[in-house]
């Protein structure tokens, strides 16, 4: 043990501690933002906060696990929407709809979620987006529910749902801010299970 230690201490690495953590979470979303989630490693974060890869996988488990930590979201969407997918494709967009909205309609969840949606306007938080949640968290979703190209159908649905977020909680447009949210779900619902399951373009 001592010798491992002090080989770690020559490689300059350092021990677990609260400040490891925060090291490997703040390289893992410079990594993520400048890479995309296919092209950042587990081995390159750990290089680049200065700690062994096991440390990483100690503290955040898979890439999956470390990319949402790096997000910083108040909920884990995974564990958010394994409901909605549990109920198959049909009727599938309106349970889906329904988890989103209660999270966002939180006052605990509001603020941290609307710091995260204003960062995408950013470079780096557009890669976030589109080479990192897209691929990462959606598209899983989508294989999940056993759908038919959910490459496709996933940033469908996204693009319907990031335009509800601004229009409903980022600039606040009435009447849209102000419906109740099963009137949102009434609405919107259709469009978004359109996407999941509905008929798409030859490609």
């Amino acid at each position: 043990m001592t010798g491992r230690v002090s080989a770690a201490s020559r490689r300059g690495r350092r021990p677990g501690s609260p400040d490891t953590r925060a090291a490997i979470l703040r390289a893992a979303r410079a990594l993520f933002a400048a890479n995309g989630y296919a092209g950042t490693t587990i081995r390159a974060v750990a290089a680049a906060a200065g700690v062994d890869a096991a440390l990483v996988h100690h503290y955040f488990g898979a890439k999956d696990d470390l990319f949402v930590a790096a997000l910083e979201l108040p909920v884990d969407p995974r564990v958010a929407l394994a409901p909605a997918i549990e109920g198959g494709p049909d009727g599938a967009a309106e349970r889906m709809l329904g988890v989103f909205l209660s999270v966002w309609d939180n006052p605990e969840n509001r603020l941290p979620l609307l710091a995260l949606v204003r960062g995408m306007f950013d470079p780096d938080g557009q890669r976030l987006l589109r080479e990192g949640f897209l691929p990462a968290i959606l598209q899983p979703v989508g294989v999940a529910l056993g759908l038919e190209r959910p490459e496709v159908r996933m940033p469908l649905l996204a693009s319907q749902v990031l335009g509800l977020i601004v229009v409903r909680y980022v600039l606040e447009v009435e009447p849209v801010a102000s419906l109740p949210a099963d009137q949102v779900v009434a609405i919107y619902a259709p469009t978004l299970q359109h996407y999941l399951t509905g008929p798409l373009p030859t490609p």
